[in-house]
């Protein structure tokens, strides 16, 4: 299995290149944030022709999730666990729930497309909402993996956290001033080991980035960082063959400001966890 990732910024702005990416490469499964669009909006032609079954959690003109599989989808959910919501002045449990997640099951891999909320400052609300929804995703995913620790599950897509110093090449994002890299937000991202996840992608890319701003010449001058990942538990981990972050989709005509990333899976060992012991996991701190 062929497994990507990418905030494609608009699907309806972006589709075809969307499409030929997933096409040329020979993608299985893609995974889409930040499609921006409701489900009767999303343009399934070009996918369907291409092979594709899909999936859409859109509410309106923000956020919104979407998984494309040439493999049979089942198991649909359009919320985690505990999964919190935002309304700006709407506080309580009862705040309305954004389109930001989309679980499925494939061939008996659990795909999650995650679009993470961004924070927007420090001190303001919507961190504190970003810190909860991690926590909530870190507690559900922990709470899947103890049911069936066999499971091969993975969560994907735009975490807006930048977890190392040398993930950050943009200068204007700065410790103690932007968020992304606070130390509350890089806390949460590092206590997904916890619930049994590892990114699968950095062991065999360990620096690139995934997303440079559209502003003040950020791609040319490579100020960009790393915030796309593919996190795997013990079982998909293990069927990690090769990874790739695709820099020249940030290239040409309208592209989005991230660039996708892929992952090979062998089919072989998604049944079964291979490894001997913890010793041969990919580390997640490194």
């Amino acid at each position: 299995m062929r497994l990507a990732t990418w905030n494609v910024n608009s699907i309806r702005t972006r589709v075809t290149r969307t499409v030929e990416f997933a096409v040329r490469e020979d993608v299985d499964v893609l995974a889409m944030q930040e499609i921006k669009c409701k489900p009767e909006q999303f343009p399934y032609g070009p996918f369907e022709e291409a092979g594709y079954h899909v999936e859409v959690h859109g509410l309106n003109q923000w956020n919104g999730v979407a998984i494309a599989s040439r493999l049979p989808i089942t198991d649909v959910q359009t919320s985690f666990a505990g999964m919190p919501g935002f309304a700006k002045g709407h506080e309580g449990p009862d705040a309305p729930l954004e389109a930001r997640a989309l679980g499925v099951l494939i061939d008996g891999v659990r795909v999650w497309s995650l679009y993470v909320p961004n924070g927007r400052a420090l001190g303001d609300p919507h961190l504190a909402y970003k810190l909860h929804w991690l926590e909530a995703l870190k507690t559900a995913t922990a709470a899947e993996l103890a049911a069936n620790p066999e499971q091969a599950l993975a969560l994907v897509g735009d975490f807006n956290i930048i977890p190392f110093d040398k993930d950050n090449g943009d200068p204007d994002i700065v410790e103690g001033v932007s968020t992304h890299v606070s130390p509350e937000e890089r806390q949460a991202f590092f206590a997904f080991a916890d619930a049994g996840l590892t990114d699968v992608v950095r062991p065999l890319i360990p620096e690139g980035f995934t997303y440079w701003d559209y502003q003040r010449l950020k791609f040319p001058r490579n100020e960009g960082v790393r915030i796309d990942f593919i996190l795997g538990s013990k079982t998909l981990a293990d069927a990690v063959t090769a990874a790739s972050i695709h820099r020249d989709e940030r290239k040409g005509e309208q592209p989005s400001d991230h660039v996708p990333v892929l992952v090979d899976l062998d089919d072989s060992r998604l049944g079964t966890s291979a490894a001997e012991d913890d010793d041969d996991l990919p580390m997640i701190f490194s």
